[in-house]
Formats: C-alpha cells, sequence, structure tokens
C-alpha cells in the first residue's frame, strides 16, 4: 500500500487511539480542560473524545475522507487551548513533565497539516 494510502489510515487510527483513551483514562483529560469552558471537564472530555472517534470514522472511510479530514483540521486548532493550558498547569512540575507539555504546542502544527494533506488527496475520490 502506498504512503500516501496508508497516511487517512494511520490518521484515523491516532484519532481512534486518543478517542478511546479519553474514555478510558479521563482523568488526564480533564486535567486540562481550560477553565474558561462552562459546565464539567468530564463533559468536555467525553465530547472530545466522541467527536475524534467520529473523525476517526469519516476519515477512514473513502466516501467522507475529504470532508471529515477537513473538520479534523479544525478540531487540532479547537483543542490547542487545552495544550496551552496544560502547559500553564505543569510549569513547575519536574522537568521532563513540564518538557512533554510544552513539546506538545507545537506538535498541533503538523497534524493539522497532515489532516489538510489527507482532505487535499481524499477530494474527488468516492
Amino acid at each position: 500500500m502506498p504512503r500516501s494510502e496508508r497516511s487517512p489510515l494511520l490518521l484515523a487510527g491516532l484519532l481512534a487511539a486518543a478517542g478511546v483513551a479519553h474514555f478510558a483514562a479521563p482523568r488526564q483529560f480533564d486535567a486540562i480542560i481550560p477553565r474558561a469552558l462552562p459546565g464539567p471537564p468530564r463533559a468536555w472530555t467525553y465530547g472530545s473524545g466522541a467527536v475524534e472517534l467520529a473523525l476517526a470514522a469519516g476519515i477512514a472511510a473513502p466516501r467522507t475522507r475529504a470532508a471529515t479530514a477537513k473538520a479534523a483540521a479544525a478540531f487540532f486548532v479547537g483543542v490547542f487551548p487545552a495544550n496551552v493550558q496544560m502547559a500553564v498547569d505543569w510549569r513547575d512540575r519536574p522537568a521532563p513533565l513540564r518538557a512533554a507539555a510544552l513539546a506538545r504546542l507545537p506538535l498541533q502544527l503538523p497534524l493539522v497539516l497532515w489532516a489538510r494533506g489527507v482532505a487535499r488527496n481524499g477530494e474527488g475520490r468516492s
């Protein structure tokens, strides 16, 4: 299978794994929900996990891939504030944890670009 054909499935797999993690270990996600959001953090954790699972399914299906990959790119932008919240909250943690929290910030850009590339390659295919 050529790399371009594997890319959407890898992105779908990443999103599915993240979505499952939101339900399997929600506490770690609850902790990074920005406090400015209304309602309980667990609702946002479960909601974002459900969205990730839906995005994974949509990207895995060739018919819905392009539109869903565009939505995934927007989703990756939308969850960026949670990564910022984590970096702020973890600024007093030990250096390795602080570095991990800070490393998440620039990693959002490749995810956005990856999703956009999957969308671009998926357009015009049925």
